[in-house]
C-alpha cells in the first residue's frame, strides 16, 4: 500500500523540494491545484478519482484532518441496497449499486463486495402495506426487490424466527438481491491509490481552518493547519463536519450532526447468509468476513459531534437482535463504535453547486453514506469538472429546502438505514 506523506506532496507541489518550514517563506510560490476535495473518505477520494480518470483533471488535492478512511468510511455497518421509495432516491442510489459492481475491477482492489441480499423484515400490519408499496415503486424504477413469506424469509435465512407467538412476529419482508454488503474501508484506500497513480496529491493529517473568497465572492482557496492552498473549485465532502466547513464560506446549512452507533460480535463460523433489517425494532445485522456479527443500531436522540452513543440505544439494539435470532442469544459482544452523521430535514442528501461561485458540497446522506460512496463520488466529480450537477443529483440541491420540493425519505423510509 502506497504510504502517504504529507510533506513529500507539498514538497511535490513546490517544485520538488525535500522539505518544507513550519511557515511558508514569503519567497517561495504557494501550491495552487485545479481543484480541492476537503475529505479524505470514501466519498472524497472517489471524487479526485474520477475527476483525474474520467475528466483528465490530475492537478487535484485531497486535504484530510485526519488519516484516510479514519471518519465514516471505517465508522459504518458495510450495508449497500438501493430500495428507496421516492424516484429521485432510486435512481441516485441504484447509480451507486451498479458502480459497486465494478468497483474492485475499476480500481484493481478487492473493496469484497458481496452481493449476498438484503431483507427488510414486516411485523405488522403497516410494514406489510409500507413494504410492497416499496416494492412496487422499485419495479416501476427498474430496481429490484421482492415479496417473500415468512417461511420464505427464513429458507433465505435460517437463523431467522417466524415464531408467531413472538412479540414482533414475521409477517413477511422485501428482499433486493442484489443488495448486500462490502469492506467499509478498502473502498477508501483503493480510490486512494488509484487517484494517487493518476497524479492525485493526498495530504493527511492537515485540517482546514478558513476557506477564502476573493473579492467578487469567488473560491480562492483554502486555510490549513499547515498554510494556504490556491485553488479556483473546492469540493466539500466531509461527513459530520460539513455544516462546519460551510460556515467558514459564509453559508448556512439545514444540518444537524448525530452519533449513529453499532457494535461486533466475537468472530464464529459463518452461519449469516445475508443482511436483515427490522425497523419496527430497530436492529439490523449481517456477518462480516472475519466471522464477526456485525450489528446496527438507530442514531441518538440528541445531537453531538462525539464518536460514542448513549448506552440505552445499543441495550435495545442487541434485545432487538435476541428476540429475531434467539440463537444468538449467548453471543459476546467484542466492541461498539460510533460515527458522526448529518442529517437534513428530509433525511436525504445535498449534493451539488453551492451559492458560492466554485464552491461545491456532498453532505447530508445521513446513514445512507457508505452505500452511495461510488455513485456520490462520480456526480460530485462531474458537477466539479462541469460547473453544474448530474442529472441524477440535480434534484438534490439546495433550493428544494426553499421551494418545499423535498425528498422525504424520512417519512416514507422503510429503514433509517
Amino acid at each position: 500500500m502506497t504510504r502517504f506523506n504529507a510533506f513529500n506532496l507539498f514538497a511535490k507541489a513546490l517544485g520538488g523540494h525535500k522539505s518544507w518550514p513550519e511557515q511558508w517563506p514569503d519567497a517561495r510560490p504557494k501550491p495552487f491545484y485545479d481543484a480541492i476535495i476537503v475529505g479524505g473518505g470514501g466519498h472524497g477520494l472517489g471524487a479526485a478519482y474520477y475527476l483525474a480518470k474520467k475528466y483528465g483533471i490530475r492537478n487535484v488535492a485531497v486535504i484530510e484532518k485526519g488519516w484516510l478512511g479514519g471518519g465514516n468510511t471505517g465508522r459504518n455497518t458495510t450495508i449497500i441496497r438501493s430500495n428507496y421509495l421516492y424516484d429521485e432516491s432510486a435512481h441516485l442510489y441504484d447509480h451507486a449499486v451498479k458502480l459497486w459492481d465494478g468497483l474492485s475491477q475499476e480500481l484493481n482492489y478487492n473493496t469484497m463486495y458481496s452481493k449476498r441480499g438484503v431483507m427488510m423484515l414486516a411485523h405488522n400490519v403497516h410494514d406489510v402495506q409500507s413494504f410492497k408499496r416499496h416494492i412496487h415503486a422499485n419495479r416501476l424504477n427498474g430496481v429490484d426487490n421482492e415479496w417473500l413469506t415468512p417461511e420464505e424469509a427464513k429458507a433465505y435465512c435460517p437463523p431467522l424466527s417466524i415464531d408467531p407467538g413472538a412479540r414482533y412476529p414475521v409477517l413477511g419482508a422485501a428482499l433486493q438481491r442484489r443488495g448486500g454488503t462490502a469492506r467499509h474501508d478498502t473502498v477508501a484506500w483503493g480510490y486512494a491509490r488509484a487517484a494517487a497513480a493518476l497524479g492525485v496529491d493526498i495530504i493527511q493529517n492537515c485540517a482546514v481552518t478558513g476557506i477564502r473568497r476573493g473579492p467578487s465572492g469567488a473560491i480562492e482557496g483554502v486555510e490549513t493547519e499547515r498554510g494556504f492552498i490556491a485553488a479556483p473549485k473546492v469540493g466539500v465532502s466531509a461527513a459530520g463536519n460539513s455544516s462546519v466547513i460551510m460556515q467558514m464560506a459564509g453559508l448556512q446549512f439545514p444540518l444537524e450532526s448525530y452519533p449513529l452507533q453499532a457494535l461486533v460480535s466475537e468472530p464464529i463460523k459463518p452461519v449469516f447468509p445475508c443482511v436483515v433489517m427490522s425497523n419496527t425494532v430497530h436492529a439490523y445485522m449481517s456477518q462480516s468476513d472475519k466471522g464477526e456479527l456485525v450489528i446496527g443500531a438507530g442514531t441518538d436522540q440528541y445531537v453531538s459531534y462525539s464518536q460514542r452513543g448513549a448506552l440505552h440505544i445499543i441495550e435495545h439494539t442487541v434485545a432487538a437482535i435476541c428476540e429475531i435470532f434467539p440463537i444468538f442469544r449467548r453471543m459476546r459482544m467484542l466492541r461498539s463504535w460510533g460515527g458522526v452523521v448529518d442529517v437534513t430535514p428530509d433525511r436525504s442528501p445535498i449534493l451539488g453547486k453551492t451559492p458560492v461561485p466554485g464552491l461545491y458540497v456532498n453532505c447530508g446522506w445521513g446513514t445512507g453514506g457508505f452505500k452511495a460512496t461510488p455513485g456520490a463520488a462520480d456526480l460530485l466529480a462531474y458537477t466539479i469538472a462541469r460547473d453544474e450537477p448530474h442529472p441524477i443529483n440535480a434534484p438534490f440541491n439546495l433550493d428544494r429546502f426553499r421551494n418545499g420540493r423535498l425528498i422525504d425519505e424520512a417519512a416514507a423510509a422503510a429503514v433509517a438505514h
